[in-house]
């Protein structure tokens, strides 16, 4: 039975710990500043007569000191809270599976294994469904993790002693070992800065990023042993082959859209350095397992051919040969990993152009093979099968890692590469304003001379230019040296022509033809993968025209046709979001992906839909199964990537528990979505979402493009401050120009969870379905049924609905009142606060009841007693706000660095307590 006081028990043993450490190391005094604002924002909400004006002034009259305390109180209690709430919900979760058991939980790999079987899927159909699933998570590094790696180790610490102290078995020594413990983590906590003192480099940012990957290492092979039981439970007769269904990738060193210090060399620095870290984790399983099987064929009979394989080896590499001087004859799975042990460390290098050693893998694939071989021997051999679990996890994990750890993508933006090409051709005396032609003289030229290689001075190139030409250079050597799979996709930003692919197509035969000249070895030009982006509301719209041209393109269809005729197309929900509003961006995804998937099945090309969601609901985040099960039913086909931005790795990947959970979740929903038929959605939906989305994007754009907006936006959030937060390695601006079309979606989206507006998650829907409501009265029946029966319009609600319950005009009022002009100020307001009253009530009136997330009591619960605490954040930062812009920056430089600093702190806790950045 799941104990719901336990959540209570851990936030009052985490307060208390924090209380008693700012008291010892603050005084009894500051616990009494804290204490007294929160109770004053809990008494404002409570109506408490004079509670408001009481909580402002005190507010206004805290000193920097004490505003830096009562910030770092709050935000550190928010940190134990994420904690608290976390750890409950693995609690539920081992529960709930408790209960279960024989059946799985919902969206789990067992449920999804079940369901397929009951939807009529017999043996062979689902080994089909398996060898279709390919699921990539790939990780992003967008300025939107607020919280640095040095506060996230020691929160992961702390998770461990809740985690310690729910043993059933729990001795009082031991509670009080893990006490002292948390006690002291706690302690050196409230004592770290909390914020960054610089940027953090390119390659630090990587090394940051993707140090979650120690968890993924301990869950990945239980997410492959879990589908593993799941098909013996529901096929008990049938042997199924496992392929590898997961992988994951990262942008991290490679995306170079708006990002100067992204370079070639720091693009190969990447690759080199995700090389060596995965070559680190298999060395760790090589000592794991030389540790482990310590069987000798005296005691056992070996039926294969090991002996003679690390006999020609000893042959082959006499410097391997001398590493078994200490490994007895007999003990054939110790000298075979050796085998192993030794080629991995061949196989590092410090640059591309380093010659290989002898004995090093070419790529992962040939080490997967070792690893295979030991696992078949083990398999193969009476009573050895039992040793052969721990094999199966190395080998899982080297199917899913390789010796690449992560595939690496890079993104450029196609208007800096059509200026490269500009360049190149007038030097070369092609042609002469490459970038000016009409497009299909673009992709006359390009053509025309894909593949030819005509001498110039890269000397007397532009900038851009040189390092372009340096980056495919680059890549072309690390496909020769590490294999094709150190690569994810080129993937290019902002598509709008056709000519846009076949340059980077262009550029990648160029420097595959600079490697024919140089080496007599047969070159293959078809390792990149060309991934369109498109973004903006018109590019997703022009999308199917866009690809409908390129697949129809010989020299593209025939790239194509080397990758098996599938081609990989990201539709981005940041910037179609910050284009056309909530709706408009919602149904033109899901029109673009039903429409580029017609195009494709007509010319016999599959696409995998590369999802770029971000963590916020106004990027495309929300609850990931929900998410994928509402994608149209022909985008799938057992294939997806998947976006997995900065400000969400910790929270999914830092305990193993959730992170296990997560993975499932995904799993479950790509193999549902695929493989179990859904109705096909309505063409009288489809039109009323048409009228839909016409409605949200004028009511959006109606906002937007109001005189003095942009001010508004500028006074009315923290943007400037976000913007100088080095909580990434890339600037938020694409060209420093302070426009909405130039400002990244992410500020974006941050600046408005800041002020608790959330707009990028629901303007625009209120005017849409109330149109629809009060004068096509008919309609609305049928926006009825469409929640209730087409998972797509469900989520678009259900997500916004959820952005609506965590508004706060109150606090967004506050913070337009900063706004110098009282005239822009109260006509912009009033737009917000009457669409956010519109799009509430129409929400309540489709999904039912008085208060939204009703059907989820404990979320809206949450969100109630978060509520309280977060006000005197927002308000904190409000009172800085003010201050800082009355400084004359020219004279007080300490004193505004002082309030930055504050700000910063504030702008952290707020992303805490609203467990979302942007």
């Amino acid at each position: 039975m799941i104990d719901h006081d336990q959540l209570r028990r851990d936030m009052r043993l985490l307060e208390d710990l924090l209380g008693q450490i700012v008291t010892e190391d603050e005084g009894s005094d500051a616990v009494g500043l804290v204490t007294g604002i929160r109770q004053l924002a809990r008494d404002r909400r409570a109506n408490v007569p004079g509670a408001e004006a009481t909580l402002s002034q005190r507010i206004q009259s805290l000193d920097e000191d004490q505003a830096r305390l009562v910030a770092r109180s709050l935000s550190i209690f928010f940190d134990l809270a994420n904690l608290a709430e976390d750890r409950q919900r693995v609690r539920v979760l081992r529960q709930r599976e408790q209960d279960r058991h024989p059946n799985p939980i919902s969206e789990s790999i067992g449920a999804s294994i079940q369901q397929l079987k009951a939807a009529g899927l017999d043996a062979s159909q689902v080994q089909q469904a398996l060898n279709q699933l390919d699921v990539e998570l790939v990780f992003t590094a967008h300025p939107s993790e607020a919280k640095r790696r040095s506060i996230r180790s020691k929160l992961r610490r702390m998770r461990q002693c809740l985690e310690d102290m729910d043993r059933a078995d729990l001795l009082p020594r031991e509670r009080a070992i893990i006490m002292a413990r948390l006690r002291a983590d706690l302690t050196v906590l409230w004592q770290t800065e909390f914020l960054r003192p610089m940027r953090p480099s390119v390659l630090e940012e990587v090394e940051r990023g993707l140090s979650i990957m120690p968890r993924l290492w301990e869950v990945v092979p239980d997410i492959y042993q879990s589908l593993r039981l799941a098909l013996v439970r529901e096929f008990p007769e049938h042997e199924f082959t496992l392929p590898r269904f997961l992988r994951f990738g990262s942008w991290m060193g490679g995306d170079r859209d708006g990002h100067p210090g992204v370079t070639w060399d720091i693009t190969e620095r990447t690759l080199i350095w995700l090389r060596d870290t995965a070559i680190d984790r298999h060395l760790e399983w090589c000592r794991r397992q030389f540790d482990f099987l310590s069987v000798s064929r005296n005691e056992i009979t070996l039926e294969n051919d090991l002996p003679n394989a690390i006999a020609q080896a000893e042959t082959r590499w006499p410097e391997f040969a001398a590493t078994l001087a200490r490994v007895p004859s007999h003990e054939i799975y110790r000298r075979w990993i050796r085998l192993i042990e030794w080629r991995l460390k061949q196989s590092r290098c410090t640059t591309m152009s380093d010659p290989a050693l002898d004995g090093a893998y070419t790529d992962g694939q040939e080490m997967e093979r070792d690893v295979e071989a030991l696992l078949v021997s083990l398999n193969a051999c009476h009573g050895q099968r039992a040793l052969a679990v721990e094999a199966q996890r190395w080998l899982d994990l080297s199917r899913v890692f390789g010796m690449h750890l992560t595939r690496l993508d890079v993104r450029q933006d196609a208007s800096r590469y059509r200026d490269v090409m500009t360049e190149l051709f007038a030097v070369t005396g092609v042609c002469e304003g490459f970038g000016e032609l009409p497009e299909p003289e673009r992709q006359a030229v390009l053509v025309r001379t894909m593949g030819q290689l005509k001498p110039v001075d890269e000397n007397s190139l532009a900038p851009l230019t040189q390092e372009t030409l340096s980056l495919f250079r680059m890549l072309r050597h690390a496909v020769e040296r590490f294999g094709p799979e150190c690569l994810g996709g080129h993937i290019v930003s902002m598509t709008r022509w056709p000519s846009d692919l076949l340059t980077v197509l262009w550029l990648w035969r160029r420097a595959c033809a600079e490697t024919t000249l140089q080496s007599s070895a047969d070159v293959p030009t078809t390792a990149l993968r060309i991934i369109p982006l498109f973004e903006k509301i018109g590019d997703l719209k022009a999308a199917p025209e866009v690809m409908a041209e390129i697949l129809d393109q010989p020299v593209y269809a025939e790239h194509l046709k080397a990758q098996n005729n599938r081609q990989i197309v990201m539709v981005g929900y940041s910037d179609s979001t910050k284009d056309g509003g909530y709706l408009a961006a919602c149904w033109g995804l899901d029109r673009a992906q039903h429409s580029l998937h017609q195009i494709a099945a007509a010319r016999g090309v599959s696409i995998t839909f590369f999802h770029g969601r971000g963590g916020s609901l106004g990027r495309g985040g929300g609850p990931a199964a929900r998410g994928i099960l509402s994608l149209p039913p022909d985008a799938l086909g057992g294939s997806l990537r998947l976006t997995e931005q900065g400000e969400v790795l910790a929270e999914r990947y830092d305990d193993i528990h959730v992170a296990y959970r997560h993975l499932e979740q995904v799993t479950f929903a790509t193999l549902v979505a695929s493989n179990i038929p859904r109705p096909a959605v309505r063409s009288e939906w489809r039109e009323l979402m048409e009228s839909l989305a016409t409605h949200s994007l004028k009511t959006y754009r109606g906002l937007v493009d109001t005189p003095g907006f942009i001010e508004f936006f500028g006074e009315a959030t923290p943007i400037e401050e976000i913007e100088n937060l080095p909580i990434a390695s890339r600037p938020s601006r694409r060209t420093g120009q302070r426009t909405l079309k130039d400002l990244r979606a992410i500020p974006w989206v941050f600046a408005w969870t800041q002020n608790r507006c959330l707009i990028p998650a629901w303007y625009g829907l209120g005017t849409a379905l109330s149109e629809v409501k009060y004068s096509h009265r008919a309609d609305w029946q049928t926006i009825l049924e469409m929640y209730r029966q087409w998972p797509f319009f469900q989520a678009t609600i259900d997500n916004a609905a959820t952005a609506l319950a965590k508004t706060d005009m109150y606090v967004g009022q506050c913070y337009s009142e900063l706004c110098t002009s009282e005239e822009q100020r109260r006509q912009i307001w009033m737009l917000i606060a009457s669409e956010r009253d519109r799009s509430r009530q129409a929400i309540l009136d489709i999904v039912g009841g008085a208060e939204l997330l009703a059907t989820t009591p404990w979320f809206q619960g949450s969100i109630e007693v978060r509520n309280p605490d977060i006000d005197p954040l927002n308000l904190i930062q409000i009172e800085l706000l003010r201050r800082r812009r009355k400084l004359d920056s020219a004279v007080d430089q300490t004193e505004l660095q002082r309030l930055r600093d504050l700000l910063r702190l504030s702008v952290q806790g707020v992303a805490a307590g609203m467990r979302t950045t942007g």
